[in-house]
């Protein structure tokens, strides 16, 4: 192999684990925070059932959730059934709280455009054509929570994705690792060390071998998971899967956590209380719950966050599905969780409150929840919290 495509090869591979970090040491009671986004766009109204609007259930004459079917929250709302073992449980110890009529200002409903938008963080005034793509939202909240920290050999931040998504680009360098095929390393161990050969006796000597030391450690950790967790005692596809392996991670050593999961664009055949997108919120409840399981007394110190790029239509459409919408509705769990209830505000639900007669509307602006909760969890300053999120007034809606 030429000694430039070993090299690009090889910082590929390394992705932001091989150059110098300002990581701050992670002491038991540091909080943890993970953000799960949902790529596609999933539907919030057969999520979150709003069981005492008429209108829903004149809407989705085919789709809608049944009142009885759904799992009771309050006077009107509801659960979907397919969460019934893993997150009702956590809302009856009041580790889940739910924000509806939540997302961003963007209208595009465009996925990528909003999905970036939500990433970056970044003005709602910015177009699209001026956006800094090397800047998202949790890189700085990385950057800020860290400064003035004592280095530590510790990650603090990690993408559990196969490249370093937008939310996590920026200044501060960040790790990622792919989780789907652990076993196949871009490049092998003999090729590792040819690539720290070419950096021997030079600035970048340590960083670059002690990039290929974190890769190799975290990729034996979860590749030997991976190999336990096929004998069946849990689930071995998919997130419930994956959530296992990254608790192990974000117990011990990562603090700032995000994963993406896909599948969620149900335009055709969406089901209500079962088919598609139940079946969908059935294995993603599996994996949340196993990873609260998996955070053992850190549960306690952990935040995880649920996030979409934006709802669906209320009414459902022609193909049983629903289309492109607007506002959603984010999860919050975690041990220290004021949950047991539907924060953040709210309408009722009906064909007049609709954003543009069709979507749920956005009433919670999503850089201003984040602002709230990393105010609690961080004690952020408003100029910190001004650095996260330019152009933001932060909300405390009381989730911590």
């Amino acid at each position: 192999m030429q000694r430039r495509q070993l090299l690009q090869l090889g910082i590929a591979s390394l992705g932001a684990a091989a150059l110098p970090t300002q990581l701050w040491a992670a002491s038991p009671d540091t909080p943890r925070l993970l953000v799960v986004f949902l790529r596609g766009a999933y539907d919030a109204a057969n999520l979150l059932v709003p069981t005492s609007s008429s209108f829903y259930y004149e809407s989705r004459p085919n789709i809608a959730i049944a009142k009885s079917a759904a799992l009771p929250l309050d006077a009107d709302w509801g659960l979907a059934p397919a969460l019934a073992d893993s997150i009702h449980p956590l809302w009856l110890k009041q580790q889940a709280a739910f924000v509806p009529f939540a997302g961003t200002n963007d209208t595009s409903r465009s996925h990528f455009e909003t999905q970036d938008h939500i990433e970056l963080g970044q003005p709602d005034d910015v177009s699209a054509g001026s956006r800094d793509f090397r800047s998202g939202f949790m890189n700085r909240l990385a950057s800020v929570i860290g400064a003035g920290e004592p280095a530590s050999s510790r990650l603090e931040a990690m993408a559990f994705t196969d490249q370093v998504p937008l939310i996590l680009r920026g200044k501060l360098p960040v790790a990622n690792q792919a989780l789907r095929d652990l076993g196949k390393p871009a490049i092998n161990a003999a090729q590792a060390q040819v690539i720290a050969g070419m950096y021997a006796n030079t600035r970048l000597a340590g960083t670059v071998s002690g990039g290929f030391e974190v890769r190799d450690e975290v990729t034996r950790e979860m590749a030997g998971e991976m190999e336990a967790a096929s004998r069946g005692a849990i689930a071995a596809k998919g997130f419930a899967l994956e959530a296992r392996r990254v608790a192990r991670l974000m117990r011990e050593r990562v603090t700032l956590g995000f994963i993406d999961v896909g599948g969620w664009d149900t335009h055709v055949a969406e089901g209500g209380a079962t088919g598609q997108l139940a079946t969908k919120l059935g294995e993603l409840g599996k994996g949340l719950a196993l990873f609260a399981d998996e955070m053992g007394p850190q549960w306690k110190n952990t935040v995880v966050v649920v996030v979409s790029e934006f709802g669906r239509t209320f009414r459902e459409n022609g193909n049983r599905g629903t289309d492109h919408g607007h506002g959603s509705a984010y999860w919050v769990l975690g041990g220290g969780v004021k949950g047991g209830r539907i924060a953040g505000e709210q309408v009722e639900v009906k064909a007049a409150t609709l954003f543009q007669n069709r979507d749920y509307p956005v009433l919670n602006e999503y850089r201003a929840l984040f602002g709230g909760l990393a105010r609690r969890m961080y004690g952020l300053s408003d100029a910190q919290l001004t650095t996260v999120f330019p152009g933001a007034s932060a909300r405390d809606i009381g989730l911590v």
